[in-house]
C-alpha cells in the first residue's frame, strides 16, 4: 500500500502527521505530488478552528505547487507529468447560478483548498481540474508559490479599481501582501505611494518600486494622499480595520478603498467622505484559475518575486507559528521534498 505523509489539523493549532493511502483522483479530479506550499494567514480558517466542524481533520495550504501525477474520469486538458498550482479555490462547478453567469470566483460549489477540503502541507493534495493553474517555465516552485494566493489577491484587487496608468495607488502595509501589492501597482503601470507605520521600510518600499512613501506614525495617511493629489485606490493589506479608516478621506474622485487584509476590528467611514467625490469602500477576495495564469505571466515577465522564508515540510506547524509571529520576512514557504 502506498501512503503519503500529510499534516492534518484539528481544534485549534492540533497538528497531527499522518500517513494515508495514496488513491486514484475521482472524475474531474487530479493528483498532484506536491513540489511546494506557502503558508497563508488564510490558513488561520483551518488552523485556529474557524471552520464548520473543527473536529474533523484537514490538511491545511492553499497555495500549492505540484506535478500532476494521475488525472481522473473525464479530465481531458490535463496530462500526468505536468507542473501546475492550486490556489485557495479548488474549481468551480460549473453549474451553480454564479458559474452560469460567468463568476467563477463566486461559485457557490467550490471547495477552499485547506479548510474544506484537504491542502498542501502534505507530499499529495487532490484538486478539481476546473481550479488548476498552469506554470510559467523557467520559475522555482518554491519562489512561485505564495503567488498563487497572496499574488493573486493584490493582482486581481489592482485589475478592478479602473485607473489610468500613471494614477495614484497607495498599498497600506508591507507584509506578505503588500511587498506583492507594490510591485504588482508599479508593473501594471502606476505611481504608487507605499504606507506603513514608521521609516523603518521606507528603503525597501523605494526598492520595491514605490514612488512615495507615507509614514502613518508621523503624519494622518489620508491628509498625506491628498497632498499628493488624492489616490485612485488604496489596497489595503494591513490586518487592522481602524489603520484602514483614515485612508478613506485620501481618495480621489471616485477613488477606491480594496480591502484585502482580514481584520477583527471594523472599517469606520464618515458617509460625507463617500458622498462628497463618489468614493466606495469595497474587498476583493481572489481570482479565477486563468487570472492565476495572467498574475504569474505578469510577475515571470517583470520580474515580480516574493520574498520568502523556505522551511521544510516536517516542520509544517513551526512553519506556521513562524507566519503567525509577523516576524518572516515576508512569507513563509514549505518544501515538500525537504
Amino acid at each position: 500500500m502506498a501512503v503519503y505523509r500529510a499534516f492534518t489539523v484539528t481544534g485549534s493549532r492540533r497538528f497531527a502527521l499522518v500517513e494515508r493511502e495514496i488513491r486514484d483522483p475521482g472524475p474531474g479530479e487530479v493528483r498532484l505530488r506536491v513540489e511546494a506550499c506557502g503558508v497563508c494567514h488564510s490558513d488561520t480558517l483551518a488552523v485556529e478552528g474557524r471552520r464548520a466542524d473543527p473536529s474533523v481533520p484537514v490538511v491545511p495550504g492553499h497555495e500549492i505547487v505540484g506535478i500532476i501525477e494521475a488525472v481522473g474520469p473525464g479530465v481531458t486538458a490535463w496530462t500526468a507529468g505536468t507542473r501546475v498550482g492550486v490556489g485557495y479555490l479548488n474549481g468551480h462547478c460549473g453549474q451553480c447560478e454564479s458559474c452560469r453567469r460567468g463568476d467563477f470566483v463566486n461559485c457557490t460549489d467550490q471547495p477552499w483548498t485547506g479548510t474544506t477540503t484537504d491542502g498542501g502541507y502534505a507530499e499529495i493534495v487532490y484538486a478539481r481540474a476546473s481550479g488548476l493553474v498552469r506554470i510559467p517555465d523557467g520559475v522555482n516552485s518554491l519562489e512561485v508559490a505564495p503567488l498563487l494566493c497572496a499574488g493573486l489577491t493584490v493582482y486581481r484587487a489592482l485589475l478592478g479599481i479602473e485607473a489610468r496608468p500613471g494614477s495614484l495607488v497607495a498599498v497600506q502595509g508591507i507584509g506578505g501582501l503588500g511587498h506583492l501589492g507594490i510591485q504588482y501597482a508599479k508593473a501594471l503601470g502606476y505611481r504608487v505611494a507605499a504606507i506603513a507605520r514608521g521609516i523603518g521600510k521606507a528603503e525597501l518600499a523605494a526598492e520595491l518600486g514605490a514612488d512615495e512613501y507615507i509614514d502613518s506614525t508621523a503624519a494622518d495617511p489620508g491628509q498625506a494622499l491628498t497632498r499628493l493629489g488624492g489616490a485612485a485606490a488604496v489596497i489595503a493589506t494591513a490586518s487592522s480595520g481602524a489603520s484602514m479608516s483614515p485612508l478613506v478621506a485620501g481618495l480621489g474622485i471616485r477613488g477606491r478603498l480594496v480591502v484585502v487584509g482580514a481584520a477583527p476590528d471594523p472599517v469606520e467611514v464618515r458617509t460625507p467622505d463617500l458622498i462628497f467625490g463618489t468614493r466606495s469602500v469595497t474587498g476583493a477576495l481572489t481570482g479565477t484559475a486563468v487570472e492565476n495564469e495572467d498574475s504569474l505571466r505578469l510577475a515571470h515577465d517583470r520580474d515580480i518575486r516574493s520574498r520568502n522564508e523556505i522551511m521544510p515540510l516536517s516542520e509544517a506547524p513551526k512553519a506556521y507559528e513562524r507566519m503567525m509571529s509577523g516576524d518572516a520576512r515576508f512569507r513563509v514557504v514549505l518544501d515538500a521534498a525537504a
